[in-house]
């Protein structure tokens, strides 16, 4: 259903948590958990992948993009906690309230994208661990990896506390596993700082991009500037510094200690496998040669558990971001099973697809893909949010700093320009290979490449266009006299028609057009379209209680128009469909305007019930008053 421009993000669970602890520590521990869930994503089996492919080709040389993704990954999830603390908006709630709807429905489609991409490699780490744990064929493996979405709704009854210790027990599995395999693979550190040194090259850029893609995923950033917002934060501006100052503590813990388990992975691999000339082309491979190289059975069966509990852990974090990515671009709402459903679906259609045409040899490979379709999409999201963060207009005394803006913008560059000399050297080699077909290829691929750098192009300079716009002078008014000529006009309105349902809003409607009929000495023509069964079946023979209060119901509000001198008559009509016989009885009519009740349903009950004004205003050929009660005040 759609929602309204004030709905909260993700209200079920809105202000959920209370913060308000007699100790520091104890509130400290109440703000703890948004940045864990958002951890969660930064340690995935994409990251497995891109790591174990980082350390088994190059060593230990590409660690420092691992520490350089982890502190850009702490700047940028720290602004996003602190949009949606101080904004109470989410990012994609920001964005659709800045942005123009087909720019909002460009980003929508990237960032589900994205999303699909990240599920997929969830999809893909579970099954494989599931086969490496129990023998269970990887097709049938990623179907059954599917049916999670029945936990992860059983987990949400518990609220957000219970699902935030799920995934920390989840988390402590994860990272203890891969310091009991450190321990075993006694790597040289000497050798392990070097890999700090930065270094990076055309044959590592792949990999060192899938790695910032794995570690830095956009779809974070819409989800912790949500979940910051189940903490019940006050408004003052003492208690948004504070909620700040805990969730940047939160981020630096989780994120790293998301980073200690990638390094581990990466050192790992380094010191099993680069060391011994051996090239890691799966995840299966790397779990074969593990027990062997460390001298015992279970260091393969401690990473086929980590690896479950990595991609049952990541769902319900990707489960929560397509959530709020629908939500928040579209303003639009469904039921969590049926989010998780389409979710699940385009991970697990592409998945199953590759292996069963592909085989199971090519599951790494795609892993990889998804973490660099996931690099692609950084600057979409990466841009916008530090344009809200940076304006002070929306952020006031919290906006970016200088030295903040400096670095975030350094972070989007080196982002950007990774990105393009990734997608230049893909697309080098795709046209390359695409040999007779080139042409057709090109003419497939350079509009569509075309559409994204234009859309990149509009988000990056959408403050100084929006200044622009609004500093541009108008056109004079003296070169316009016929304007002010027709202003000048005023309407004349001499018959109103007033469209009634019975209920509360007839009293809102009829205020208005009332008004209306003392001011222009206007008579009102009140309708209502009776839909129940019995009427259209029997018309104006139709006799039921609630058809006969109708009728006492609508001759009191005459009396009492007529009692306050405005001239009014009403008309019962039994019909199929109201919005045929409004429109009817307006042409008939032929009124000066039409004044009608709009109900605020959204969604499914919009389609079912509030589709009439839609139906009458594109066709009576008067002017049509629309008026809404007005909401509570709060």
């Amino acid at each position: 259903m759609s929602m309204n421009a004030t709905t909260p993000s993700m209200p079920e669970v809105h202000a959920s948590v209370a913060t308000r602890q007699p100790t520091m520590l104890r509130r400290m521990f109440a703000f703890a958990g948004p940045a864990y869930l958002v951890s969660v994503g930064y340690m995935d089996p994409g990251n497995w992948a891109t790591d174990l492919e980082g350390g088994a080709r190059f060593g230990y040389r590409l660690l420092w993009v691992l520490v350089v993704s982890n502190l850009m990954a702490i700047l940028l999830q720290t602004l996003s906690a602190r949009l949606g603390i101080v904004t109470g908006r989410d990012l994609a709630q920001a964005c659709r309230e800045s942005y123009p709807k087909p720019v909002n429905y460009a980003l929508w489609v990237l960032c589900e994208i994205a999303i699909g991409a990240c599920d997929m490699a969830e999809v893909l780490g579970a099954a494989i661990g599931l086969k490496l744990l129990f023998g269970l064929p990887l097709l049938a493996g990623v179907l059954l990896s599917a049916t999670d979405a029945l936990a992860v709704l059983w987990l949400g009854r518990f609220g957000m506390r219970a699902v935030e210790f799920i995934i920390l027990s989840f988390i402590t599995v994860i990272g203890g596993a891969f310091m009991v395999e450190l321990f075993l693979a006694r790597p040289d550190y000497h050798h392990v700082a070097l890999g700090l040194i930065p270094w990076l090259d055309g044959k590592s850029l792949y990999v060192a991009i899938g790695i910032l893609g794995a570690t830095v995923m956009p779809h974070n950033l819409y989800l912790h500037s949500s979940l910051v917002q189940t903490r019940q934060i006050g408004s003052s501006v003492k208690s948004k510094r504070s909620a700040c100052r805990f969730n940047l503590l939160d981020s630096v813990v989780a994120l790293n200690g998301a980073m200690l388990v990638n390094a581990a992975i990466l050192i790992l691999a380094g010191a099993l496998f680069f060391q011994r000339g051996i090239i890691v082309t799966e995840i299966q491979q790397a779990h074969q040669l593990l027990a062997p190289l460390l001298g015992t059975a279970a260091a393969g069966i401690v990473f086929a558990v980590a690896l479950i509990c990595s991609g049952q852990s990541s769902t319900i974090t990707g489960t929560m971001a397509g959530q709020i990515v629908m939500e928040g671009f579209l303003n639009f709402r469904v039921q969590p099973w049926l989010r998780r459903f389409l979710t699940r679906t385009l991970a697990v259609l592409p998945a199953a697809l590759v292996i069963y045409f592909a085989g199971e040899h090519s599951t790494y490979k795609l892993i990889i893909l998804s973490q660099v379709v996931l690099s692609l999409q950084l600057p979409f999201a990466v841009i916008p949010l530090i344009h809200f963060t940076s304006d002070r207009g929306r952020m006031g005394e919290f906006a970016n700093r200088l030295w903040v803006k400096i670095l975030s913008w350094a972070a989007a560059v080196l982002i950007l320009g990774l990105n393009l000399w990734l997608a230049d050297q893909v697309i080098s080699d795709w046209l390359d290979g695409a040999g007779k077909w080139r042409l057709w290829a090109e003419l497939g691929l350079f509009p569509i490449l075309g559409a994204i750098g234009l859309l990149l192009a509009y988000i990056a300079f959408e403050p100084a266009i929006r200044r622009y716009m609004r500093l541009r002078p108008e056109k004079p008014a003296s070169l316009i006299p016929e304007v002010a000529g027709e202003i000048a006009l005023q309407p004349q309105y001499r018959s109103i028609l007033v469209t009634l349902d019975h209920t509360r809003l007839d009293t809102v409607a009829l205020r208005h057009a009332s008004a209306l009929a003392k001011t222009y000495g206007a008579r009102l023509h009140l309708l209502h379209v009776e839909e129940g069964v019995v009427s259209q079946v029997y018309g104006e023979l139709a006799s039921t209680s609630e058809i006969e209060q109708g009728r006492a119901y609508f001759e009191k509000l005459l009396a009492a128009l007529h009692a306050a001198g405005v001239e009014a008559d009403f008309e019962v009509v039994y019909a199929k469909s109201a919005p045929a016989e409004i429109i009817a009885c307006a042409q008939r009519l032929r009124p000066d305007l039409v004044v009608m009740g709009a109900h605020g349903h959204r969604g499914l009950k919009d389609v079912v019930y509030g589709a009439t004004i839609n139906h009458v205003r594109h066709a009576v050929g008067a002017p049509v008053l629309i008026v809404q009660e007005p909401a509570s005040p709060k």
